[in-house]
């Protein structure tokens, strides 16, 4: 039998608006109400991102100092994370086709993610993902996890997902960042970086992924279909 175990943020869910929009709340709470600011497009915004500009850089560049833009980096991790934004993600565009292609061909499907419990369970009714995902195909973090990077956490993710599921012939990982790309590796695992994510090719590239496709359908559609171009 075959295996894939995809990211869930990137593959399946475009957070692009939901990052945007908590640029812009940071930008308004941490600019002085008499000052210029320079709001950054979001196509401009995102680029950074997925260039993996620090976010200090990011407040710099939109006109605040030095002081304010470690007020802005502080101020966008205690809210990037919260219910309210949540509710800016969407489906990956032809995300959910592909995952019904999965299905139909019996492929074994996990999901795998940084996201915590509860914030997985707010995506999947809110975008009807639970019917694909049984909950003893789903790694994610618990609700109390102290989180110390995302390259570190997610092999723990993957160790105990191997330890756990039951064997199969082969496995793919499809992911959209370095701690994707380095979980599988780590454990051998053949993986796939998509470009729609929050990682562009030039950064995916250092991490040496064994395939760089445009999306989650090209991903199950070379899994379906080896001699498939992506």
């Amino acid at each position: 039998m075959l295996r894939l175990i995809t990211d869930f943020d990137g593959p399946i869910i475009d957070v692009s608006e939901r990052y945007y929009r908590v640029y812009q709340f940071c930008l308004e709470k941490t600019r002085r109400p008499d000052q210029v600011v320079q709001e950054l497009p979001k196509a401009e915004f995102w680029q950074l991102k997925r260039s993996r500009v620090p976010e200090k850089q990011i407040a710099l560049n939109s006109g605040l100092d030095e002081a304010q833009a470690q007020e802005f980096a502080q101020l966008r991790r205690q809210t990037v994370h919260t219910e309210h934004y949540f509710n800016y993600d969407t489906l990956a565009p032809g995300a959910v086709d592909a995952l019904l292609k999965i299905q139909q061909a019996g492929i074994d499907l996990a999901v795998m993610t940084m996201r915590r419990v509860r914030e997985l369970d707010y995506a999947f009714k809110k975008h009807d993902l639970g019917r694909f995902f049984p909950e003893n195909r789903c790694y994610c973090l618990s609700n109390d996890y102290v989180k110390t990077r995302d390259i570190e956490d997610k092999p723990l993710l993957m160790a105990r997902a191997l330890k756990e599921l039951p064997p199969v012939t082969d496995t793919w990982m499809v992911g959209d960042t370095e701690a994707d790309i380095t979980a599988a590796k780590n454990y051998g695992i053949k993986v796939m970086a998509v470009e729609c994510g929050i990682r562009d090719r030039t950064q995916l590239e250092l991490y040496q992924p064994d395939l760089i496709i445009k999306d989650f359908s090209a991903a199950v559609n070379l899994v379906l279909e080896p001699k498939q171009p992506v």
